[in-house]
Parts: structure tokens; sequence; C-alpha cells
């Protein structure tokens, strides 16, 4: 077997109740490396033409790749893929944090979803051993609810992978989210996942990747830390997070402003990662051994808007749709924005980009305040855009039901 493998994957039947483990060649690993393409290895194989996306026939695949657990920067990385419901296609989406690395020392490269329950299950592997166990106490909960509940039924240091009450609602770009704030989002693959009564995997392990050459990759390691105050763009990333490009994707007018009808926005000094930076940023956090810590946890006490700072804080493209998209400059708004979509499991992508997408039909009269629900949703109004999210993650009314069915969904009804 290749170093960086385990040798295993799972496969998880639903339907049957059934946990397999199957060990691939080594001519496999070799052709497939791991990610979407060994995901896509078996979705091509066992799932039926023309299934439905939130069939028990549709194949949802989680797959790490070959530099996942070891200690380098920008290595834990999963990627979920499943035939989408939101395109018809195949879903690709990555994210990052603890839970990949996890995985791997859990034992397993890769898990293999098929079926459905018959009643909420969740997934736990822990230490090479994987059991299904009762879900019904966890629907209904938000994901950091969630995630306490199953760190005292499994183990405090465990890493959990969940679809949450969003997709429970059927919003169409639901998310799978780890550590309460990490996505993997865009295509549905929450919604895949709830689909099939599968509410969270949990992984938790202590076994080491094994590696060709473990003192090379330490002292590659070790020149990180040394080599990030000389590269310019991680420098920023590092101080800001991906919102160091607010400011200079304004400048040279691609930051998507009102609905993207413009590329600047008057307002976005307020919602710059540095602005985030002085003013409510607690902490940067990181994945599993990189060393950048571009992730942003922030916090807020006071007025209106108390954000939490278990589920992070807001990415450039989360205050790219919920801020200059919707023409709102209050990075507070922005924030609890973040964090409803983090406890609710959806992308922030597609919801900020859908209610600005209703914005614009608001001003331009192509819905009316009795449509919204009573709701003065114009550009740069954060109270309406807020109301406007919270009826989308719970499916309130006509209007937040259209909403989180994704703006051209949307704009056919």
């Amino acid at each position: 077997m290749p170093n960086g493998y385990n040798g295993k994957i799972l496969h998880l039947d639903l339907t049957k109740g059934s946990l397999t483990t199957e060990e691939p060649k080594e001519a496999f690993y070799r052709k497939y490396l791991g990610g979407s393409a060994m995901g896509m290895h078996y979705i091509l194989r066992d799932m039926p033409k023309g299934a439905d996306p939130l069939s028990p026939e549709n194949v949802l695949t989680l797959f790490t790749g070959v530099a996942t657990g070891a200690p380098i920067s920008g290595q834990s990385r999963l990627n979920a893929n499943a035939k989408s419901p939101i395109s018809g296609g195949i879903g690709d989406s990555q994210s990052g944090g603890f839970f990949p690395a996890e995985l791997k020392f859990a034992g397993f490269d890769g898990i293999v979803v098929k079926g459905k329950s018959p009643k909420p299950v969740y997934l736990a592997i822990i230490e090479g051993k994987p059991e299904l166990r009762d879900a019904a106490h966890l629907m209904g909960k938000l994901s950091g609810e969630v995630d306490d509940i199953i760190h005292k039924e499994v183990d405090p240091k465990a890493e959990i992978l969940q679809h949450g009450i969003g997709a429970e609602n059927g919003v169409l770009f639901s998310s799978l989210v780890s550590m309460s704030n990490r996505h993997n989002g865009r295509t549905g693959m929450g919604l895949v996942m709830a689909s099939k009564n599968l509410k969270a995997v949990v992984v938790r392990g202590t076994k080491k990747v094994q590696l060709a050459d473990p003192k090379a990759l330490t002292a590659l390691n070790r020149v990180g830390p040394k080599a990030l105050p000389e590269n310019g763009d991680m420098v920023g990333l590092a101080k800001d997070g991906t919102a160091t490009v607010v400011l200079f994707n304004n400048t040279i007018g691609t930051l998507p402003t009102r609905n993207y009808t413009e590329g600047q926005f008057e307002g976005c000094e307020p919602i710059s990662g540095e602005k985030m930076s002085e003013t409510i940023l607690k902490e940067r956090d990181t994945c599993h051994a990189c060393v950048v810590k571009c992730k942003r946890v922030v916090e807020i006490n006071d007025g209106p808007y108390k954000v939490d700072p278990r589920y992070g804080g807001p990415e450039y493209e989360t205050l790219g749709t919920f801020g200059s998209y919707c023409g709102v400059d209050n990075l507070a708004a922005v924030s609890m924005a973040n964090q409803i979509c983090n406890e609710y499991a959806i992308d922030t992508i597609a919801a900020g980009a859908t209610i600005a997408f209703a914005m614009e039909c608001y001003e331009k009269g192509v819905i009316t305040k009795e449509q919204t629900g009573g709701l003065d949703l114009k550009f740069g109004n954060a109270e309406a855009m807020l109301k406007a999210l919270d009826m989308l993650v719970k499916g309130e009314g006509e209007f937040g039901r259209t909403l989180g069915m994704g703006s051209e969904r949307a704009a056919q009804k």
C-alpha cells in the first residue's frame, strides 16, 4: 500500500443497515489518488442512470486525499460528492478543518454511503470500528447543540460532520458542516445526506499517517512559519483572513454589489477584513497542521446582534453576499447572518445571493411587500435581510420556502 493511505474504504448501506470494509489494491490508489476522483469511481459504478438526487439510489461519497493527515499546511481537505439536487449533475464540495485528518486517524481513507435508513441515525467511527447509532434526539437541533450532545456521547475530541435544520426544512443549498463552521457547501450535499436519514458522521482516532520520509516532511513543515512573513499573499491571509481581498476587489471593480449590478460598494470599508481584525476578531483559528491560521473567530456581546465565537466568523464570500451583494455595510449584521447559516448548516454564498436577488426584485416592483411577508426588502436594510434569512432557514411561509429553493428556481416561480 502506498504511503499516506490506510488502505481501507468504508461502505455504508443505510437501507440494509450494513457496514463493510473494502481494502482496494495498490493500483486503485495509484489510479484515483483520493478526493473527488475516488468518489466518482463509486458514484459512476453504483448509482443508476437517472437516479433522483434525493432518492435512496443516489450515492454520497466522503473522501480524503493522499496528503490528508500529514503534518503539513493546507492538506486537511475532504471531498463530498453525490448527484446534486441543485444542478442534477455531480456535486463536488470541499471542506477543511480537522474532520478530514481525523477520518484518516480513525482508520479510513473514505466513506461510500448508499440507501436510506428507516429512521435517523449517525455513523460513529472510533479507532477503526464503525457503528450506527440512533439520532432521533439530534433532529431539530442547531449544529452547536448537536456537537455538544455527540461529544458527550462519544468523545470530547471527536470530529463531527453533520447536516442541519436547514436540510431538515428542505433548503436546497444545505451544507455538510463540521466544527459548526467548516462547510462542504455550494452543491446541496447536506440535503442529500438528510434524504438518507443520516444525521452525522463522527470520527475519532489516534492512528498516524504512514509517511515515506517523515524527517524530510518535518523539515519542510518547519520552513512554513519562517517563510510566511516573506509571502505577501500569505501575510494578508494570516492577518485578515480571506476577507483581506474585500478592499482590493472593490478597488479593481470586482466586489459584487447590489446583486452584482455594480462592482464597487461605497460601504466596503466597514465590512473589510481589516475592520474585522480591528473590532470584533477574537482569535485566529486554523485547520489541522496549518501555520497560516486564516480562519476568523469573531465575538459580539453588545448591540442588537450577539455573535457566538463557536460559529467562527465570515469569510470573504460571506461578507460579499450578505454585505455588498445586499448593500449592507453593517459588519455585525453580516456576522449574525454567518452565524445563522452555520447554526442551520446552509451555504452562505447561495443564501446571501438569493436574498440579494429578492432585494432587486423588490426594488424593481417584481415582488411586493405582501409577497415578502411584510418585509421592506430594500438594499441596505440589514434587519430585513436577517429576517428574510430566518424565514429561509426555517422554511417559514411561502416566501421563506421560495428563498430556500435558490435564485434560479425562485425566478422560475
